[in-house]
């Protein structure tokens, strides 16, 4: 029994760096304009979840809203400086949250699905928030409700 749960934490360990490396990636491939890797990363039927409540994507979708940014050689810059990961039972799906340091929106936070495919992990969904303090809430829902109204 203690073999087994040995083998099993060294696995999600390695598994744990594995998914640390591609997320990394994927925001570096962004900040370098490398449009090939970056969506490389993301699994055929993933969803991008943006900042605006319109910014449902799925891959195909998502690719054709950056392109114009990754062409110019600037999408965008995110860097984790957290990060937890947690897995299913099995091991093949890993979900995960992220502070980001980001320069055009502040303090962000990114949370998101990977599954585990034949030649690595891949990501399936991520979803981009702005982090609010709650302190702020009743003038960010009033600008909100404001927004709403206009449309």
């Amino acid at each position: 029994m203690f073999l087994l749960l040995s083998t099993l934490l060294l696995c999600h360990v390695d598994a744990k760096a594995d998914i640390n490396k591609v997320l990394d990636d994927w925001h570096l491939a962004a900040a370098k304009a490398e449009e090939d890797a970056y969506f490389g990363h993301l699994a055929e039927d993933s969803v991008f979840l943006g900042t605006d409540a319109t910014e449902r994507w799925d891959k195909a979708a998502f690719r054709k809203f950056a392109h114009p940014y990754f062409a110019k050689g600037k999408a965008w810059t995110f860097s984790s400086t957290r990060r937890g990961v947690s897995f299913s039972k099995d091991g093949k799906v890993a979900w995960f949250d992220e502070d980001l340091k980001t320069p055009n929106l502040g303090p962000a936070r990114g949370s998101g699905v990977l599954v585990l495919e034949k030649y690595g992990w891949k990501i399936a969904q991520y979803n981009l928030t702005i982090t609010i303090p709650n302190d702020q809430m009743d003038a960010v829902k009033k600008l909100l409700e404001e927004a709403a109204k206009g449309k």
